[in-house]
């Protein structure tokens, strides 16, 4: 059907162009599905009207059949009142042949009605399996859109990943990570050396309180001695 052509506009030369912007083939595919949509309601109002028809050509042959039926039992109450003498018989014989007449051009347009009946009912078979189809595919395009967007939206997250992955200048990165480390090696450095000064000015105090105490001790010492010997009466020069 020519209405199923219309959804691949996106393999058309203009597609082609647009193939690298997927969201350009999934706008026309979008529409592509409307179009069929559109398709599918008037296919729909279609095999109404079909339907319609048919079911009107079987009414009409029903109604002629009964008609032509009717006037055939007209036909014989005719002959019979002829028999009785009711009427009389060339009467009789003129509204029966009528009554025949009508019977046939009625069996006649039944049997017209009952062709045309088959006629709509093969349009309706035929317009119901296009119908089916049509659904069918319908259905299918939008699992299939529905995975064509997810797949666009995995595409441009992983694009723009890698375009940023590939914008990074790795030359001017090392740069700075170098310059980074020979800056905390400064730091480091410095630190240590601070350290070194802090511990040699440590080391200078202690060795100066430890003589200044160290003199302090012998000079009390000697005093103390000097104070013991003199309460025992004991001469300096003993």
């Amino acid at each position: 059907m020519n209405i199923f052509r219309r959804l691949f506009r996106i393999g058309s030369a203009e597609a082609n162009s647009l193939v690298d912007k997927l969201e350009d083939p999934i706008k026309m595919t979008e529409q592509g599905i409307r179009d069929l949509k559109g398709d599918l309601g008037k296919a729909l109002e279609a095999l109404a009207e079909v339907k319609a028809l048919a079911i009107r050509a079987r009414n009409d042959a029903d109604a002629d059949t009964e008609k032509a039926k009717d006037y055939e039992k007209k036909a014989i109450l005719l002959l019979k009142r002829a028999e009785k003498g009711e009427i009389t018989m060339e009467e009789a014989d003129r509204l029966a042949s009528e009554c025949l007449v009508q019977k046939e051009a009625l069996m006649n347009n039944a049997a017209t009605n009952r062709k045309n009946q088959e006629k709509f009912e093969g349009n309706v078979a035929k317009l119901d399996a296009n119908i089916k189809n049509l659904r069918s595919n319908v259905k299918k395009y939008e699992v299939e859109l529905k995975t064509l967007k997810a797949r666009a939206k995995v595409s441009k997250a992983t694009k723009n990943i890698n375009k940023q992955l590939a914008d990074i200048d790795s030359t001017s990165t090392v740069s700075m990570l170098e310059r980074m480390k020979e800056k905390v090696d400064q730091e480091e450095a410095l630190a240590e050396s601070y350290a070194e000064i802090a511990g040699e000015n440590t080391s200078i105090d202690m060795e100066i309180d430890k003589a200044l105490d160290s003199g302090s001790a012998e000079v009390k010492a000697s005093d103390s001695l000097a104070a013991l010997k003199a309460k025992m009466g004991m001469g300096g020069d003993a």
